[in-house]
């Protein structure tokens, strides 16, 4: 039975796990996280995701996986494997580095093929593999978390290039108020608007604001549920999908904010079903790991963004 290895690179983390390619079932026992300062120098950086993945390799035993597939953020060029971060506060580090010539030199097996996927289309892909969701639907898949991720999907693959969906298929970018979208619906939003509003500093992150369970913190996700519909609304009547999933770590507060949300969506005559995923970074690893899925490949593989 193939396998690969699936890695999800997060702004604070990073986890991969080896990956049953027919079954879409991560092998358990392979599952490896740990966090990463996305604020270091280059070599700590590859140094902490090779770490990890060597880990997930070492406990493989003796069977060779086909490759390493990466859910990745962006802006990154996903075809040539070049980190292009520079603007949404992660990893600048790696500003024009080639990850896929870098990251082998801290591999143990250093022959492994290297294939990028934007994050929030692997997370996408392996919410419909894993989920039981009518794959041949309309899916629009968001990650809220140190940034703000979004990919288009019709018929299981995601859209980069089509009428109905913005440019390159991505959101993070788009102006939103007087920033980029990924300003409003990411972490460093709620820290810096709590700090704002209430002149309380956040050590941590959406978690840590939640746990202080206090009014003003409904106030914060009311007001980003406000901001989040009026940016949404245009692209959601767009592109009409059948179904909305949410996932990524601010989505794991959804029980202040997603009923006010479906509100707020049908007050703009959007009825659209929801669905949180809670386990945001499997789905990234499975999604990622089915870039060495044949089929799926080559239907996509001339058509990854490139930003």
């Amino acid at each position: 039975m193939p396998i690969a290895i699936g890695v999800d690179i997060g702004g604070s983390h990073i986890s991969c796990a080896a990956v049953e390619l027919t079954t879409s079932e991560i092998i358990e026992q392979t599952y490896c996280q740990q966090s990463v300062n996305s604020k270091a120098e280059k070599q700590v950086i590859l140094q902490c995701w090779a770490d990890c993945i060597n880990k997930t390799l070492s406990l493989l035993e003796d069977k060779e996986p086909v490759g390493i597939g990466f859910a990745m953020p962006g802006p990154f060029r996903y075809k040539e494997g070049i980190a292009m971060f520079e603007v949404n506060d992660k990893f600048e580090s790696l500003y024009g580095i080639s990850v896929v010539a870098e990251l082998p030199k801290y591999l143990h097996d250093k022959n492994l093929q290297l294939r990028f996927f934007n994050d929030a289309s692997s997370f996408g892909i392996g919410s419909m593999l894993t989920g039981g969701f009518d794959t041949k639907s309309k899916v629009l898949a968001l990650t809220l978390g140190t940034g703000f991720g979004a990919a288009f999907f019709e018929d299981e693959y995601p859209l980069i290039h089509a009428n109905h969906v913005p440019e390159n298929g991505c959101l993070w970018d788009k102006k939103f108020k007087d920033s980029i979208a990924d300003d409003y619906f990411s972490t460093r939003w709620f820290i810096q608007e709590f700090e704002n509003e209430f002149g309380q500093s956040i050590s941590g992150g959406v978690k840590d604001l939640v746990e202080l369970n206090g009014p003003e913190v409904q106030w914060l996700f009311d007001k980003f549920t406000e901001n989040f519909v009026a940016f949404t609304t245009p692209y959601l009547k767009a592109f009409d999908p059948d179904l909305l999933i949410i996932g990524g770590s601010i989505a794991k507060s959804s029980q202040l904010f997603l009923e006010n949300l479906e509100h707020k969506l049908v007050d703009n005559g959007l009825h659209i079903q929801i669905k949180i995923i809670d386990h945001t970074d499997q789905a990234n690893i499975i999604g990622a790991s089915h870039t060495f899925n044949p089929n799926f490949w080559n239907k996509i593989k001339d058509k990854l963004p490139n930003i």
